[in-house]
């Protein structure tokens, strides 16, 4: 989906069974819809996330797998930033917080 000098948003969520994120995945995508963002944002396994990684703009990786981030990077080789979501935001599911940082990083 793309308009004419528009590209969607592509943000990964990864965390150990790709489980817990799914649930900040549909709290990010309404605050997305709230304010009028196209945002495309999945959530994977930890083992799954090579995948997908080629056709992201953005990995976020849950505070439980923030240990694999050195592993994520190298998938990535340089090309998009892996972050690790705050710990409390993740917490408490603020999906819009959450969508606002990592909006701000990949513009």
């Amino acid at each position: 989906y793309k308009r004419v000098g528009f590209i969607m948003k592509k943000i990964l969520l990864v965390c150990s069974a790709g489980m817990s994120t799914s649930l900040l995945v549909n709290k990010m995508k309404d605050a997305a819809k709230e304010c009028g963002e196209e945002v495309e944002i999945n959530a994977l396994a930890i083992a799954e996330c090579s995948s997908l990684i080629n056709e992201v703009d953005i990995v976020l990786l849950g505070p439980q797998v923030r240990f694999q981030k050195s592993l994520v990077e190298k998938l990535a080789n340089g090309r998009i930033p892996v972050e690790v979501i705050d710990m409390r935001s993740y917490g408490i599911m603020d999906g819009k917080s959450i969508l606002k940082s990592t909006l701000a990083k990949i513009k």
